[in-house]
């Protein structure tokens, strides 16, 4: 009878002890799936600045005189449970990598979120005000205003989210994208402004002397969609290599293709009149060397904004076309790594200082052998003031499978097709134009034709800085992997 209870008792004693031992581990497994909540958040705020300020993209610094359409910075938050991600792209043609430093630190600051997982991009157009002040130590008052708008928008996106699923597809749309560099038939003249013979000219017009485009576009456009648990979208986010459209009135401020994509596949989704918002945001790929004109075509006759409305209705159709088949995932883990990357600035040689120097010096009577050589003596002198290394931020978000790298130049199509061959991620792009503005960023290949992007001035550090902006970008990519 006592042995007979000894077992019983032991019996028991074992099994409270499995059934709280298969508690925990409920508990556990409970705390763990708490825990891979996946959520979203987006949100826009105006950055339309007032009118009479100068209007930069082009080679004049007209008025503004009217709003065509407003200017805004749109965001996107993602968050793993763990790891929160930020996307902020701005309607200006570049922004200052200081202006940018400080936005990221003060929306870190109110928010907890490390810099590092901050990503604020411009989207170049060409029809808005600068966003860069004047050079100087201290941010003018548009500047200032950027930077309470930054971290608005940030903070009320926080305040939207909620538990969401995320999906990514592409689509290729060659037809808008043409590269702007072209090689020229034997014994075409192709002067640069400092004295010398180009091998490419950049926007050479519909000449009969075209041999062929120096370089090749990227056509793919990739784009990230999330929407709520129940399926109601919250954003997309795509990515385009394709610079401004253009084609707009003298003195208009406008966000150009940017914004009317946003507000095309909003329309497209249904995503209209919903609370909050659906937020749609278009960022610039590597969109250095391709414009929206094809040169060998002949010239076409279009009213005002149609030609923008036309290439950002067409990309939207077709982002829509490809919706319908995104497989969403209702947790995916998020991942950010960043690196502070030294260059050198370019060298000028001694005997175009000289030139400039004597360029500047003379008498406006005096014809220039180039219509740009004043400006780019200006820039030259400036360029040999600038210090002997500038430091940039290389950038890198990972969204489960989905790369994303971002680079503060205006980068060549090239470079970014190489960083998707690669890339270890199943898919990925690149933004453009993030957390600074340091000029264009030719390969090494396209230095050695010339041209507009590979002018002194226009082109600020070593020429082999896009072998090392990739190579550091791969191993970023490979340590969020």
């Amino acid at each position: 009878m006592n042995e007979y209870n000894f077992k019983t008792e032991f019996q028991l004693i074992v099994t409270a002890i499995l059934l709280l031992t298969l508690n925990w581990y409920s508990q556990a497994s409970v705390s763990v799936n708490e825990k891979k909540l996946f959520k979203a958040g987006a949100a826009t705020a105006n950055i339309t600045p007032p009118l009479g300020m100068a209007i930069v993209g082009g080679w004049g610094n007209p008025e503004a005189i009217h709003i065509h359409d407003e200017l805004h910075a749109r965001c996107l938050v993602l968050d793993d449970g763990s790891t929160k991600l930020v996307f902020v792209v701005v309607d200006n043609v570049h922004l200052r990598s200081d202006l940018l430093d400080e936005a990221r630190k003060r929306i870190m600051d109110d928010t907890d979120i490390p810099v590092t997982n901050i990503l604020i991009s411009s989207t170049h157009t060409h029809s808005a005000v600068s966003g860069s002040g004047k050079g100087s130590d201290s941010f003018d008052e548009y500047q200032k205003f950027l930077l309470s708008r930054f971290v608005d928008v940030v903070k009320i996106a926080i305040n939207n989210m909620e538990p969401a699923k995320i999906g990514w597809g592409s689509v290729d749309v060659p037809e808008h994208l043409f590269v702007r560099r072209w090689k020229m038939k034997p014994g075409t003249p192709m002067p640069n402004p400092y004295g010398g013979e180009d091998k490419v000219v950049m926007n050479p017009g519909r000449s009969p002397n075209l041999l062929e485009q120096a370089g090749v576009p990227d056509p793919e456009v990739s784009f990230l969609s999330i929407q709520s648990k129940e399926g109601r979208p919250i954003a997309l986010l795509a990515n385009y290599s394709l610079h401004y459209v253009g084609w707009i009135p003298t003195g208009h401020v406008s966000a150009d293709y940017f914004a009317v994509f946003a507000d095309r596949i909003q329309g497209l989704i249904g995503a209209d009149r919903q609370d909050p918002p659906f937020v749609g945001i278009m960022s610039n790929g590597t969109s250095g060397d391709v414009s929206n004109i094809d040169f060998s075509s002949p010239r076409w006759d279009k009213e005002p904004y149609e030609q923008m409305y036309y290439v950002a209705n067409d990309v939207a159709n077709k982002v829509f076309g490809v919706y319908g088949e995104i497989q969403y995932q209702d947790w995916l883990e998020l991942g950010a790594a960043t690196e502070i990357l030294s260059l050198s600035v370019r060298k000028v040689p001694k005997r175009l200082i000289r030139r400039s120097e004597e360029v500047l010096a003379r008498p406006d009577t005096v014809e220039p052998i180039h219509r740009h050589e004043v400006t780019y003596a200006r820039r030259i002198l400036s360029l040999n003031q600038m210090p002997d290394k500038i430091d940039i931020t290389l950038q890198a978000f990972r969204i489960g499978s989905f790369g994303i790298a971002a680079i503060p130049f205006e980068v060549f199509a090239e470079t970014g097709l190489e960083i998707k061959e690669r890339s270890p991620f199943e898919r990925s792009f690149t933004i453009e134009l993030a957390n600074g503005a340091f000029g264009y960023l030719p390969t090494p290949e396209q230095h050695k034709l010339g041209g507009y992007e590979t002018w002194y001035g226009t082109n600020k550090v070593e020429e082999d800085a896009s072998v090392k902006i990739v190579d550091r970008l791969m191993k970023l990519f490979n340590s969020l992997k």
